[in-house]
């Protein structure tokens, strides 16, 4: 007699309940409008929180791709140009363009989320164009192709008279802000952990963890990939565009190999899979820079200071990375994030002082 089959217990959620429904998105946007209410007056906290958000939204977009799917992308500048290109050309062709039936601030809002939106969605484009032929292979082929994409982009910008060639994009209005930049953090992250605790989110893990295993029980590997790739394209459009409205002028020497390079020494370092692992990396990497600075100058040594931090920026990052690779090779985070580990912490605590 065949004993009845037991039931299959469900798979826990990757997302907490805090993190579903509305609710989040409430609290947001108040909690954002009283942070950006207090930077008024700080041109210095708002330039380098603004740096800190965009780096946030590329790691955790990153993310996706080579934490949560298993492949591997060192092109993200490249996405990150067509934002920041596509979403400042059209500010300007929209500059003396006013919603009659708004106030001027609130039209410049609009127009630039509507750049955005543009810049984003044709960053989206070429994630398809690129990653459809190339995620259809295996191993390091999207490594490769995303390369070769990011200096193509580069070179092109780099030679067309509507992007200002080599002197790059200038006039492009100031629009953005530590509050809209953080608004598209929390909208990156959130997007991030829903998509990881949904079924299309264990697809991808599924296909990180064994993709011929994936591939043999139904998953579609190919369109998981282009989703996920599409997905994270998307998002490092919106930082280009939010990068190219906060800076004075936007020139193919901000999204060279060694950009890419950064965002996915982030990455590495948080834990891959891990979008707790990204935002604690991408706030320290790039704060970091600043602490030297401030280091050099409580040292007396003022003079080429931003020379010397950029010369020894990157074998800094080489070092944390080699230290990393010895000490933790699964990053700070591993693929847990932080509520994973407070409720197993605290109540040691409490035990231990009872």
């Amino acid at each position: 007699m065949q004993s009845p089959a037991l039931p299959v217990p469900e798979a826990p959620s990757l997302v907490p309940p805090a993190l579903r429904g509305i609710l989040p998105l409430l609290i947001a946007i108040p909690t954002l409008a009283l942070f950006h209410w207090s930077l008024t007056g700080s041109d210095f906290a708002t330039y380098l929180l603004s740096v800190v958000g965009v780096n946030i939204i590329l790691a955790v977009s990153l993310n996706i791709v080579n934490g949560m799917t298993g492949q591997f992308s060192i092109g993200h500048a490249g996405f990150m140009a067509v934002g920041a290109y596509i979403a400042g050309y059209t500010s300007l062709q929209l500059k003396e363009v006013a919603l009659s039936f708004l106030p001027v601030s609130a039209s410049d809002q609009v127009l630039f989320m509507l750049a955005l939106l543009v810049g984003g969605v044709a960053a989206a484009l070429c994630g398809f164009l690129v990653g459809l032929p190339s995620l259809r292979l295996r191993g390091d082929y999207l490594a490769i192709v995303t390369l070769g994409f990011g200096e193509i982009i580069r070179v092109f910008v780099q030679n067309t008279d509507a992007f200002g060639r080599a002197l790059g994009l200038s006039g492009i209005p100031q629009y953005s802000s530590p509050g809209m930049v953080f608004f598209w953090v929390f909208l990156v992250v959130l997007a991030a952990r829903r998509l990881a605790g949904s079924s299309h989110g264990r697809s991808l893990w599924a296909i990180r963890e064994d993709e011929v295993a994936a591939e043999a029980m139904g998953v579609d590997t190919t369109g998981y990939k282009v989703r996920a790739f599409v997905f994270s394209s998307f998002f490092a459009g919106i930082a280009g565009g939010l990068f190219a409205h906060f800076v004075p002028i936007i020139n193919p020497g901000s999204f060279t190999f060694v950009r890419s390079m950064e965002i996915v020494v982030m990455v590495v370092l948080g834990g891959l899979g891990s979008t707790t692992g990204a935002v604690v990396a991408a706030i320290f990497l790039t704060l970091l820079p600043e602490g030297m600075r401030s280091l050099f100058g409580a040292l007396g040594t003022e003079g080429s200071l931003a020379q010397r931090v950029d010369q020894i920026r990157m074998p800094i990052y080489g070092l944390l990375l080699v230290v990393l690779m010895l000490s933790r090779p699964q990053g700070l985070f591993g693929t847990k994030e932080l509520w994973d580990v407070l409720p197993r912490w605290l109540p040691r605590k409490r035990r231990g002082l009872a």
